[in-house]
Protein backbone atom coordinates (compact mmCIF):
# COMPACT_ATOMS: atom_id res chain seq x y z
CA UNK A 1 0.00 0.00 0.00
CA UNK A 2 1.70 3.27 -1.33
CA UNK A 3 1.16 5.44 2.05
CA UNK A 4 2.74 6.64 5.18
CA UNK A 5 2.11 4.41 8.60
CA UNK A 6 2.60 5.79 12.15
CA UNK A 7 4.19 3.46 14.75
CA UNK A 8 3.32 4.01 18.05
CA UNK A 9 5.52 2.19 20.89
CA UNK A 10 3.28 2.28 23.95
CA UNK A 11 3.84 0.31 27.55
CA UNK A 12 1.25 0.44 30.22
CA UNK A 13 0.56 3.44 29.96
CA UNK A 14 -2.89 3.76 28.72
CA UNK A 15 -3.60 7.77 29.49
CA UNK A 16 -1.02 8.76 27.72
CA UNK A 17 -1.37 6.55 24.82
CA UNK A 18 -5.24 7.98 24.56
CA UNK A 19 -3.94 11.54 24.25
CA UNK A 20 -1.43 10.67 21.94
CA UNK A 21 -4.02 8.82 19.70
CA UNK A 22 -5.95 11.85 19.89
CA UNK A 23 -3.80 13.54 18.14
CA UNK A 24 -3.80 11.30 15.05
CA UNK A 25 -7.03 12.90 14.73
CA UNK A 26 -6.15 16.20 14.55
CA UNK A 27 -3.48 15.90 11.95
CA UNK A 28 -3.75 18.07 8.66
CA UNK A 29 -2.70 15.13 7.02
CA UNK A 30 -4.22 12.06 8.91
CA UNK A 31 -1.92 8.78 8.05
CA UNK A 32 -2.95 5.87 5.77
CA UNK A 33 -1.92 3.36 8.25
CA UNK A 34 -1.46 3.65 12.55
CA UNK A 35 -0.17 0.66 14.33
CA UNK A 36 0.30 0.81 18.24
CA UNK A 37 3.67 -1.24 18.87
CA UNK A 38 2.83 -2.73 22.43
CA UNK A 39 5.67 -3.99 24.59
CA UNK A 40 3.32 -6.32 26.86
CA UNK A 41 0.53 -3.87 28.25
CA UNK A 42 -2.37 -5.37 30.05
CA UNK A 43 -5.98 -5.19 28.65
CA UNK A 44 -6.57 -1.77 29.78
CA UNK A 45 -4.41 -0.71 27.01
CA UNK A 46 -6.46 -2.69 24.24
CA UNK A 47 -9.72 -1.06 25.27
CA UNK A 48 -8.16 2.24 24.74
CA UNK A 49 -6.89 1.28 21.29
CA UNK A 50 -10.28 -0.61 19.94
CA UNK A 51 -11.84 2.47 21.66
CA UNK A 52 -9.66 4.59 19.20
CA UNK A 53 -10.26 1.96 16.41
CA UNK A 54 -13.78 3.19 16.58
CA UNK A 55 -12.81 6.44 16.32
CA UNK A 56 -10.52 6.87 13.21
CA UNK A 57 -11.18 7.12 9.72
CA UNK A 58 -7.69 5.34 8.97
CA UNK A 59 -6.89 1.64 9.61
CA UNK A 60 -5.80 1.08 13.25
CA UNK A 61 -3.86 -2.26 14.45
CA UNK A 62 -2.37 -2.98 17.79
CA UNK A 63 0.49 -5.28 17.67
CA UNK A 64 1.23 -6.99 21.02
CA UNK A 65 4.16 -9.13 22.21
CA UNK A 66 4.11 -10.69 25.65
CA UNK A 67 6.05 -8.44 28.79
CA UNK A 68 9.51 -9.94 29.13
CA UNK A 69 10.92 -6.67 29.68
CA UNK A 70 12.26 -3.42 27.90
CA UNK A 71 11.91 -4.74 23.88
CA UNK A 72 11.08 -1.61 21.71
CA UNK A 73 13.59 -3.08 18.95
CA UNK A 74 11.71 -6.39 18.80
CA UNK A 75 8.01 -4.74 19.11
CA UNK A 76 8.39 -2.39 16.38
CA UNK A 77 10.06 -5.38 14.05
CA UNK A 78 6.64 -6.64 14.51
CA UNK A 79 5.28 -3.47 13.25
CA UNK A 80 7.37 -2.91 10.40
CA UNK A 81 6.17 -6.52 9.41
CA UNK A 82 2.79 -5.58 10.14
CA UNK A 83 2.68 -2.46 8.23
CA UNK A 84 1.19 -2.37 4.34
CA UNK A 85 2.42 1.39 3.88
CA UNK A 86 5.79 2.00 1.98
CA UNK A 87 6.72 4.95 4.44
CA UNK A 88 7.15 4.32 8.54
CA UNK A 89 6.98 7.21 10.64
CA UNK A 90 8.10 6.20 14.27
CA UNK A 91 6.97 7.55 17.50
CA UNK A 92 6.28 7.04 21.58
CA UNK A 93 3.15 6.89 23.46
CA UNK A 94 4.31 9.59 25.09
CA UNK A 95 4.69 11.83 22.56
CA UNK A 96 1.78 14.42 21.07
CA UNK A 97 2.06 14.95 17.56
CA UNK A 98 1.72 18.25 16.40
CA UNK A 99 -1.06 19.14 14.24
CA UNK A 100 1.69 19.16 11.22
CA UNK A 101 3.86 16.76 12.45
CA UNK A 102 2.74 14.41 9.50
CA UNK A 103 2.66 16.50 6.55
CA UNK A 104 5.72 18.09 7.55
CA UNK A 105 7.42 14.55 7.21
CA UNK A 106 5.81 13.17 3.76
CA UNK A 107 6.72 16.38 2.71
CA UNK A 108 10.34 16.49 3.61
CA UNK A 109 10.42 12.51 2.46
CA UNK A 110 13.33 12.04 0.42
CA UNK A 111 14.43 8.91 -1.45
CA UNK A 112 17.92 7.97 -0.04
CA UNK A 113 17.29 9.69 3.24
CA UNK A 114 15.47 9.24 6.47
CA UNK A 115 13.95 11.93 8.36
CA UNK A 116 14.56 13.43 12.49
CA UNK A 117 12.58 15.54 14.30
CA UNK A 118 12.44 16.81 17.70
CA UNK A 119 10.53 17.73 20.72
CA UNK A 120 8.95 19.96 23.35
CA UNK A 121 9.65 18.86 26.81
CA UNK A 122 5.86 19.13 29.00
CA UNK A 123 6.62 19.95 32.82
CA UNK A 124 5.69 17.38 35.19
CA UNK A 125 2.66 19.27 36.51
CA UNK A 126 1.85 19.70 33.44
CA UNK A 127 1.42 16.55 32.19
CA UNK A 128 -0.64 15.73 35.08
CA UNK A 129 -2.99 18.09 34.38
CA UNK A 130 -3.12 17.06 30.56
CA UNK A 131 -3.95 13.59 31.62
CA UNK A 132 -6.27 14.39 34.15
CA UNK A 133 -8.58 16.78 32.18
CA UNK A 134 -7.64 15.98 28.58
CA UNK A 135 -6.54 19.20 27.17
CA UNK A 136 -6.71 19.22 23.68
CA UNK A 137 -2.96 21.05 23.03
CA UNK A 138 -3.35 19.63 19.61
CA UNK A 139 -5.63 22.62 19.05
CA UNK A 140 -3.82 25.40 20.91
CA UNK A 141 -3.33 28.54 19.12
CA UNK A 142 0.28 30.19 19.32
CA UNK A 143 -1.21 32.39 21.82
CA UNK A 144 -1.77 29.96 24.00
CA UNK A 145 1.61 28.36 23.31
CA UNK A 146 3.53 31.66 24.41
CA UNK A 147 1.58 31.52 27.54
CA UNK A 148 2.33 28.20 28.15
CA UNK A 149 5.94 28.72 28.10
CA UNK A 150 5.69 31.79 30.36
CA UNK A 151 4.17 29.61 32.50
CA UNK A 152 6.77 26.86 32.54
CA UNK A 153 4.62 24.73 31.50
CA UNK A 154 6.94 24.12 28.32
CA UNK A 155 10.53 24.01 28.16
CA UNK A 156 10.93 25.72 24.93
CA UNK A 157 8.88 27.17 21.90
CA UNK A 158 11.80 26.82 18.99
CA UNK A 159 10.75 23.32 17.52
CA UNK A 160 6.76 24.76 17.43
CA UNK A 161 8.28 27.00 14.34
CA UNK A 162 7.85 25.68 10.81
CA UNK A 163 10.67 27.57 9.23
CA UNK A 164 10.97 26.41 5.54
CA UNK A 165 14.63 25.23 5.48
CA UNK A 166 15.68 23.50 2.66
CA UNK A 167 18.88 22.48 0.47
CA UNK A 168 22.21 22.56 2.83
CA UNK A 169 20.16 23.29 5.80
CA UNK A 170 18.16 19.74 6.00
CA UNK A 171 21.15 17.28 4.58
CA UNK A 172 24.03 18.96 6.57
CA UNK A 173 23.66 16.49 9.07
CA UNK A 174 23.98 13.37 6.76
CA UNK A 175 26.47 11.15 8.18
CA UNK A 176 25.44 12.16 12.01
CA UNK A 177 24.39 9.59 13.64
CA UNK A 178 24.03 11.18 17.08
CA UNK A 179 21.28 12.59 18.50
CA UNK A 180 18.46 11.31 16.25
CA UNK A 181 15.54 9.31 18.59
CA UNK A 182 12.74 7.07 17.39
CA UNK A 183 10.23 9.19 19.32
CA UNK A 184 10.37 11.22 16.09
CA UNK A 185 11.78 9.09 13.42
CA UNK A 186 11.03 8.35 10.11
CA UNK A 187 12.01 5.70 7.07
CA UNK A 188 11.32 4.27 3.58
CA UNK A 189 10.08 0.00 4.79
CA UNK A 190 12.33 -0.67 1.88
CA UNK A 191 15.40 0.99 3.61
CA UNK A 192 14.51 -0.71 7.38
CA UNK A 193 13.98 -4.29 5.52
CA UNK A 194 17.70 -3.87 3.98
CA UNK A 195 19.47 -3.20 7.12
CA UNK A 196 17.10 -6.18 8.90
CA UNK A 197 15.05 -3.90 11.30
CA UNK A 198 16.50 -2.96 15.02
CA UNK A 199 18.53 -5.05 16.75
CA UNK A 200 16.24 -7.15 18.94
CA UNK A 201 19.62 -7.91 20.46
CA UNK A 202 19.47 -4.79 22.86
CA UNK A 203 17.21 -5.23 25.73
CA UNK A 204 16.40 -2.55 28.54
CA UNK A 205 16.61 1.15 28.03
CA UNK A 206 18.73 2.74 25.54
CA UNK A 207 21.10 2.88 22.21
CA UNK A 208 18.75 0.84 19.67
CA UNK A 209 17.70 4.15 18.03
CA UNK A 210 21.68 4.82 17.63
CA UNK A 211 22.09 1.72 16.77
CA UNK A 212 20.05 1.71 13.78
CA UNK A 213 20.78 5.43 12.47
CA UNK A 214 24.45 4.51 12.11
CA UNK A 215 23.60 0.87 10.13
CA UNK A 216 20.72 3.17 7.97
CA UNK A 217 23.85 5.75 7.60
CA UNK A 218 26.49 2.58 6.43
CA UNK A 219 24.38 0.95 3.63
CA UNK A 220 23.96 4.51 1.88
CA UNK A 221 20.62 6.20 3.87
CA UNK A 222 21.45 9.38 5.06
CA UNK A 223 20.16 12.02 7.89
CA UNK A 224 17.86 14.66 6.76
CA UNK A 225 16.95 16.74 9.36
CA UNK A 226 13.23 17.44 10.29
CA UNK A 227 13.59 19.94 13.09
CA UNK A 228 11.82 23.42 12.71
CA UNK A 229 9.20 21.04 10.44
CA UNK A 230 7.89 17.91 12.27
CA UNK A 231 7.53 18.28 16.33
CA UNK A 232 5.91 15.99 19.41
CA UNK A 233 4.72 17.38 22.88
CA UNK A 234 7.02 15.00 24.63
CA UNK A 235 4.83 14.10 28.09
CA UNK A 236 6.79 13.82 31.10
CA UNK A 237 7.38 10.99 33.26
CA UNK A 238 10.50 9.31 34.91
CA UNK A 239 13.19 7.76 34.03
CA UNK A 240 13.16 4.45 32.55
CA UNK A 241 15.09 2.20 34.20
CA UNK A 242 18.88 2.53 33.09
CA UNK A 243 20.36 -1.27 34.32
CA UNK A 244 20.82 -2.38 30.71
CA UNK A 245 22.27 0.89 29.62
CA UNK A 246 26.04 -0.03 30.32
CA UNK A 247 25.79 -3.21 27.99
CA UNK A 248 24.12 -1.47 25.20
CA UNK A 249 26.68 1.07 25.43
CA UNK A 250 29.14 -1.22 24.88
CA UNK A 251 26.59 -2.97 22.02
CA UNK A 252 26.49 0.01 20.34
CA UNK A 253 30.50 0.18 20.52
CA UNK A 254 31.03 -2.75 19.05
CA UNK A 255 29.05 -1.87 16.47
CA UNK A 256 30.75 1.05 15.85
CA UNK A 257 34.32 -0.40 15.52
CA UNK A 258 32.89 -2.64 12.86
CA UNK A 259 31.66 -2.44 9.69
CA UNK A 260 28.28 -4.09 10.23
CA UNK A 261 25.20 -3.24 8.93
CA UNK A 262 22.60 -6.03 9.31
CA UNK A 263 20.63 -6.68 12.68
CA UNK A 264 22.38 -9.28 14.23
CA UNK A 265 19.00 -10.31 15.58
CA UNK A 266 16.35 -8.42 13.31
CA UNK A 267 13.22 -9.10 11.14
CA UNK A 268 15.00 -12.15 9.32
CA UNK A 269 15.68 -13.99 12.23
CA UNK A 270 11.82 -13.41 13.48
CA UNK A 271 10.07 -14.17 10.60
CA UNK A 272 12.07 -18.03 10.66
CA UNK A 273 11.42 -18.59 14.46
Amino acid sequence: MPGTAVIITTYNWPAALEAVLVGYLSQIRPPDELIVADDGSTAETREVIDHFRSQAPFPVKHVWHADEGFRAGAIRNRAIQASEADYLVFTDGDCIPAPWFLKSHERLAETGWFLSGNRVLLSESFSRELLEQKIPVTSWSWGDWFQARRRRQINRLLPLFQIPLGGWYRHRLARQWEGAKTCNLSAWKQDLLAINGFDEDYTGWGMEDSDLVLRLIRNGIYHKDARFAAAVFHIWHRENSRDQLEENQRRLQQLIETDRIQARIGIAQAQSA
